[in-house]
């Protein structure tokens, strides 16, 4: 009796791999095409302007918090076009781009050019995790003249989530993508719901209907607190599926660059690579889980005193929102697991949103508490403290606003 049930298991658990190995057989060939699309939505900081001016029109008090939309495409194919290599995107009315965008194929890739001129001094300042206070063991301090030699340390930065360039002219034997020389760029308004169709001579007709649009814009109040720390707060938006909050800052010696720190509200120590790039909801939910990314339901992060003390000149800050994914591909898995699955294409569209800001010289710029510049209507509306008088001509902001303007000091 115990041989026939131990039979029996063994019998239902060779057929319960076998019906899982089928369900996740990949395709027999190809895909011959692979089309990738990354639509994000940026505002505060890096929204201002309009897209045309950036810095100027920020600095002379315009743009405020704006929103602008960003589009990326890029049509991979490991088929040679037959003549000069073209492929158009037909996208929906509601794009507002026209009848198509034209992928441009690069003749060359730029090079990798060596850093010749003078090495870097000073040392980075590693911190990382939300609350009132660095934990123990807090910064690492890394050289930079070692790091300009090579002298990487182990670990700097994470290998756990690498960047996904998605289709390149490396791994692809014939490579479009835009924004190219069109002039064309994506609007404030534009929307991406509607019929998408990819037509090319060196890749099959790629064709789907997309259902998700461009994210909603975030909105970001940074308040000092008495402590000394600053307070992130913000709203979700609709789709979101992590945060994750950055920020770069540091200090100037005698106009000379002095220490720069770098921190991320990870509760881990991750830094680079992939965590601000366009995270499917795939990749996002084990990192939520594990604290590297913050929970879509979170609003608040409490940057930490040493982080805001070693960083009394100037503080650069992104609050990034990871967002859905949409994936096609033709033809569909066949129904019976034996028959031949010859894939022609894949598309994959990732969503994200990010907000910036920036603190320099007891000014904040890109937040809804800016105190330059008009602030967005959303979001908490707490004024910040003001940092230091500007006393110095030349300093960081004085010398943006130099180098933009052509002169001045900014004080």
């Amino acid at each position: 009796m115990k041989l026939r049930l131990l039979a029996v298991t063994l019998a239902i658990g060779t057929a319960a791999i076998a019906f899982t190995v089928q369900a996740q057989r990949g395709p027999s060939s190809g895909p011959i095409a692979r089309y990738d699309m990354r639509a994000g939505t940026m505002s505060g900081f890096g929204g201002m302007g309009g897209g045309k001016g950036g810095m100027m029109s920020m600095m002379m008090g315009g743009g405020g918090n704006q929103v602008q939309h960003e589009l990326l495409l890029r049509l991979g194919s490991s088929t040679a076009a037959t003549g000069a290599p073209k492929a158009d995107h037909f996208m929906p009315a509601g794009a507002q781009l026209g009848k198509s965008v034209a992928l441009t194929t690069p003749k060359v890739e730029p090079a990798y050019e060596e850093w010749k001129g003078e090495k870097p001094k000073g040392r980075l300042l590693l911190y990382w995790g939300c609350g009132e206070h660095a934990p123990k063991g807090q910064p690492v301090v890394l050289d930079f003249a070692k790091m300009a030699a090579g002298q990487f340390p182990p670990g700097l930065w994470t290998t756990s989530i690498p960047v996904d360039f998605g289709p390149s002219s490396t791994n692809s034997k014939t490579f479009g993508h835009w924004p190219s020389d069109d002039g064309k760029s994506a609007k404030p308004n534009s929307s991406l719901i509607g019929a998408h169709k990819i037509i090319g001579n060196y890749s099959p007709e790629i064709d789907f209907t997309l259902t998700k649009d461009f994210m909603q814009p975030l909105s970001i109040s940074a308040v000092t607190q008495q402590s000394g720390s600053s307070l992130l707060t913000w709203r979700t938006i609709p789709d979101v599926t992590g945060f994750i909050a950055t920020l770069i800052g540091g200090r100037q010696n005698g106009g000379q660059m002095g220490d720069m720190v770098m921190w991320t509200s990870s509760a881990n120590r991750q830094f680079g690579g992939g965590l601000t790039d366009w995270l499917s909801p795939g990749q996002v939910s084990p990192l939520v889980r594990d604290g590297t990314l913050m929970g879509p339901q979170v609003t608040t992060c409490t940057v930490p005193v040493e982080v805001t003390r070693d960083t009394p000149d100037y503080r650069v800050g992104t609050l990034a929102a990871f967002g859905p994914e949409e994936n096609f591909s033709y033809p569909p898995r066949p129904a019976d697991p034996k028959a031949r699955w010859d894939l022609q294409w894949t598309a994959r569209v990732r969503h994200r949103s990010i907000t910036n800001w920036m603190e320099a010289q007891g000014m904040t710029m890109g937040t809804s508490n800016s105190s330059m510049g008009q602030g967005a209507q959303t979001g908490p509306n707490q004024q910040g403290k003001q940092g230091k008088e500007c006393k110095k001509k030349g300093g960081l902001f004085g010398g943006l606003a130099g180098a933009v303007m052509g002169g001045g000091s900014g004080c």
